[in-house]
């Protein structure tokens, strides 16, 4: 016969805004956004510093969507044994689902009814009798982060994504790994390249932050790599391309940022979902690179878009080690009763800033960071 839980004989000291709560036993973790390597590093960081303290921990299914529909579990050690090397998470995810804006139907003129649910998920909470909150996001999930600590509940989120674009922190886990997998791919590409004697173009996510680009660039010696951030000229990169051959070389390899675009253009849309929070898909430059080298140049060209082989399979160590040590300091941002707040890297130092600094901004690369004039001191073309 199962055995009731008995309740928990510890506590996390936690100065809660809620009254009723001054300390936590039972709080929840949850992975919101696109999903990242090290998302389970994390969950098993927390659920066992919590199960070793004889807390409760639940899992929130499918990021805000789970929290809305009430799709709550409590974690047993079984449930997070042996995920550290696992790519995804195993709550799932979901980025489309903002509590504060959430889709309910469709008005009588055919447009999407969206109403504030928050309430509801506060209920949810409420009726678990969950103090506490550890969310695991981007920039979109940090907003809604923030909301839920103004409603009073004592949150601590942990930067994830691989764009790596998080204001206030230098480095987020699942880039690392998104790195070395984009660069692998470059490694690939380049020898096709040579043997056919063709432009190659790489693109590589990042949304308007080039970071993966720059990183995977140059870690592949790509001839040119195209950023969010410097705007190209497709004569100057068609320039590159006539004077590689020129000079004998078999190929050119290009790696471009989704969002890249040329001077005086626009970003390349794939499309607009109207449902989700961050309604944009970037996607299409490589083609439209690709396409615009052969005519110019006559040189055969292709190209390659690497999606989502970036944001799976197994996190590289680096990853694994930050994403354990995030996951601590949330655990140890609660013990200190310092909720509201995010955990950061700076300086590369651990910290943390309020939840509401990152919200709905990004971290871009600068055209003066010393990557990139390490990048064009050994010849690499930026477009410009």
């Amino acid at each position: 016969m199962r055995k009731e839980p008995q309740e928990p004989s510890d506590s996390i000291p936690c100065m809660s805004l809620a009254t009723t709560c001054p300390t936590v036993r039972r709080l929840a973790i949850m992975t919101g956004g696109g999903d990242c390597p090290g998302l389970n590093a994390v969950i098993r960081a927390v659920a066992k510093d919590a199960l070793n303290c004889g807390l409760e921990i639940y899992g929130i299914e499918d990021g805000y969507l789970g929290l809305i529909e009430n799709r709550i579990r409590r974690l047993e050690e079984k449930d997070i044994s042996g995920i550290l090397a696992r790519g995804g998470t195993i709550l799932g995810s979901n980025n489309k689902s903002n509590p504060s804006e959430f889709p309910v139907g469709k008005n009588p003129d055919g447009s999407i009814r969206f109403a504030d649910v928050t309430p509801k998920c506060l209920s949810h909470l409420d009726a678990l009798r969950i103090q506490a909150m550890v969310v695991i996001g981007g920039d979109g999930t940090m907003t809604s982060a923030a909301r839920f600590a103004k409603e009073g509940v004592s949150v601590v989120g942990v930067p994830k994504t691989i764009d790596n674009d998080i204001v206030g922190t230098e480095i987020t886990f699942g880039f690392e790994t998104a790195v070395a997998t984009a660069t692998d791919a470059m490694d690939k590409v380049r020898t096709t390249a040579d043997s056919h004697h063709r432009v190659m173009v790489v693109e590589v996510m990042g949304r308007n932050a080039g970071w993966i680009a720059l990183h995977s660039g140059v870690a592949a010696a790509a001839d040119v790599i195209l950023l969010p951030e410097i705007e190209f000229d497709l004569d100057k990169v068609a320039q590159v391309v006539r004077q590689r051959s020129a000079r004998g070389k078999r190929s050119t390899l290009i790696c471009a940022s989704e969002g890249a675009r040329p001077a005086g253009g626009k970003q390349i849309v794939a499309k607009v979902d109207p449902t989700s929070p961050d309604p944009i898909r970037l996607g299409g430059v490589g083609k439209f690179i690709a396409d615009a080298l052969e005519k110019s140049t006559g040189v055969e060209s292709r190209y390659v878009v690497l999606g989502h082989t970036q944001r799976g399979g197994t996190p590289v160590a680096s990853d694994r080690v930050l994403s354990t040590l995030l996951g601590n300091h949330a655990m140890m941002l609660l013990r200190e009763g310092k909720v509201g707040r995010m955990v950061a890297v700076q300086r590369g130092t651990l910290t943390d800033i309020d939840l509401a600094e990152p919200a709905g901004r990004q971290r871009l690369v600068s055209p003066e960071a010393p990557l990139i004039q390490a990048a064009r001191a050994v010849g690499t073309s930026m477009g410009d």
